[in-house]
């Protein structure tokens, strides 16, 4: 029997590996392949039964899984965040989660005849969308800046209020709920109020203790993530023993308390806890989907799929459209929004957690919440999923192009591309872990990421909407090839660039190596500490329009040596960069920009 377990356990885990990495590949959201993964293995082929597998224990590791998934997702909720988002973004987190969840709930109360009490439970479970399922989505819809920052934000910070709200729900019915009767509102309510009060201090204190001791480094680096985990799990089963249930809030409100105290970085406990959230979720959808009986959706019936067209029709337009009531959106652009709000695992995970509960004690059609979220979860990723990348382009909200320039560096040379490119109408965001080159560029006006490109940090915070190229230019010829390798999936090889950095003989084996994953700028006399020399020399950048009379033979023989070209825009406006082996020969009306030398600044 063990042996079984361990083998259903390990292949888990390798399905799940293999769905995250197909997911990642075909930029589609994990959360379509994990679940078909669970129904194949599950109620299709019989193979995984996660009750049998687990007995007894299924209870708790869904419970600590979903502790765990909101800890690390608390973690990422800072209130000077959500102080600084527009005001439609602000709307969308508070009176429209209230909006939406009563819509929500009138639905299913009705629609499913589930009590007001479920009802209610389910509502605050869907109003959560989450950035697992948003962002895979934005990457392939692609649309403008202004809706992608909208359904970002709130994907990331509707994660914990959805849960809290779940929470608090589930605590409220669980506080009405004696040996088989319903005790006095004054019971119910010192109940549900003792929750909330064991909830809330215990996870305030577990992450004010633990950020005192994180910030004046009173424990070993190595032992930072051991210590956090084990806290989440002892405040977890501690808040339980007091109030039963009141764990899911603890730690939701430890990981609130921890994102938002100063002094320390939670940046190596946010990596930890992201990788081993990513674990569980695979796992844990894997195991979710395989729990579900098909007959369970029968009785669901059309009610389950009026519920469906109900929160995709009604109740998130309707949330959306009095949200962005007086904002300077568009009508298209509030369409588009109405129409992205998929489900995650989020959902799927705590109306398990709740389910499972709920049935425990007998409340009448529990056994109906897990199916009804994946009949919501399967609708919205799918639906949008096919649809959404259509509707933008129909609408005229989708960026016709990615057309911006993710530029790694941020000194002198690369501060010059980014504004030559920015004043011929194309993005150019920069990045760079020297703070004086970050700082230095930001007080020039330019758009700037302060960290490195190629960490997990990039991963979450670094906005790559917009953006269809990449340049490396960096004198760090391994961070410029590692950059390279990192974007290529992102981009494709054809839109990344870099700069040569070596001067002398060996270096051409490099800028030879160099090719096989990004275009080299520039002839093999031209590399970084040229360019540098220009700058730092009084150089400036200058354009040149060809015209009939002033072909680019003559602006070769006019600039010679004195002027290094970056790019030329053709009589489209479309960008061409000088590169090694460029295909290219300007024209009449092209216009070439080049980097021209002190002597030259008259011409």
């Amino acid at each position: 029997m063990h042996t079984d377990a361990l083998i259903a356990i390990s292949v888990i885990g390798i399905v799940a590996t293999l769905c995250q990495w197909f997911a990642w590949w075909v930029k589609l959201p994990a959360i379509v392949f994990l679940l078909l993964a669970g129904l194949v293995l599950g109620p299709l082929m019989g193979w995984l039964n996660p009750d049998d597998l687990f007995g007894d224990l299924l209870f708790p590791f869904v419970s600590l899984s979903v502790a765990i998934i909101l800890f690390e997702g608390a973690l990422t909720l800072r209130f000077h965040e959500i102080k600084g988002l527009q005001q439609v973004v602000r709307n969308m987190l508070t009176f429209g989660v209230v909006i939406i969840w009563a819509i929500i709930a009138i639905a299913t109360h009705y629609l499913l005849d589930f009590t007001w009490e479920l009802s209610l439970l389910f509502g605050a479970i869907m109003v959560v969308t989450g950035p697992t399922v948003i962002v895979p989505m934005l990457r392939t819809v692609r649309p403008n800046a202004a809706i992608s920052n909208i359904l970002k934000w709130e994907g990331i910070a509707i994660d914990p209020i959805g849960a809290i709200l779940a929470v608090l729900v589930f605590e409220f019915i669980l506080s009405g709920l004696g040996q088989g009767h319903y005790p006095t509102f004054s019971h119910t309510l010192l109940a549900f109020s003792k929750t909330i009060a064991i909830g809330t201090a215990i996870g305030a204190i577990a992450g004010y203790l633990l950020g005192l001791v994180l910030r004046h480094h009173l424990l070993p680096e190595y032992l930072h993530n051991v210590a956090t985990l084990t806290l989440v799990f002892a405040t977890f089963a501690l808040a339980n023993h007091l109030s039963e249930e009141s764990g899911l809030l603890t730690v939701t409100v430890m990981g609130i308390w921890l994102a938002n105290m100063k002094g320390f970085s939670m940046e190596n406990i946010l990596d930890f806890k992201e990788s081993l959230s990513v674990l569980l979720i695979s796992g844990l959808f894997i195991l979710l989907a395989a729990r579900l009986n098909f007959d369970q959706f029968t009785a669901l019936g059309w009610g389950g799929i009026g519920v469906f067209l109900i929160i995709q029709f009604i109740a998130r337009p309707v949330k959306v459209f009095a949200c962005t009531w007086r904002s300077d959106l568009s009508w298209q652009e509030k369409s588009l929004i109405s129409w992205i709000g998929p489900r995650g695992i989020v959902a799927a995970a705590v109306s398990a957690l709740f389910a499972l509960r709920l049935e425990e004690i007998g409340f009448p059609n529990a056994e109906l919440l897990v199916p009804l979220a994946f009949t919501i979860i399967i609708g919205t990723v799918f639906l949008q999923g096919a649809t959404a990348k259509i509707l933008a382009n129909q609408l005229g909200v989708a960026e016709p192009e990615s057309k911006g320039f993710l530029i790694i560096g941020a000194n002198p040379v690369a501060r010059m591309f980014a504004k030559a490119l920015n004043d011929h109408g194309f993005r150019a965001r920069l990045t760079d872990t020297s703070w004086t080159n970050a700082s230095t560029a930001r007080m020039e006006g330019l758009d700037t990421y302060y960290g490195n490109a190629v960490s997990e940090h990039a991963d979450r915070h670094l906005d790559l909407v917009g953006l269809g190229h990449v340049l490396t230019l960096t004198p760090q010829n391994e961070l410029n090839a590692l950059a390279g390798l990192r974007y290529r999936t992102e981009f494709g090889n054809q839109h990344i660039f870099t700069i040569s950095t070596d001067r002398d003989k060996e270096g051409e084996s490099n800028r030879k190596r160099a090719q096989h994953d990004a275009k080299v700028l520039f002839d093999e006399d031209i590399n970084f500490a040229k360019l540098a020399s220009y700058i730092s020399k009084g150089a400036i950048v200058k354009q040149t329009k060809l015209g009939e009379s002033f072909d680019y033979e003559a602006y070769q023989a006019q600039y010679g040596k004195n002027a290094i070209p970056l790019f030329a825009l053709d009589n489209k406006d479309r960008l061409h960069f000088f590169t090694d082996i460029a295909s290219f020969k300007p024209t009449e009306d092209w216009t070439i920009v080049a980097l021209v030398r002190e002597d030259e600044k008259t011409k």
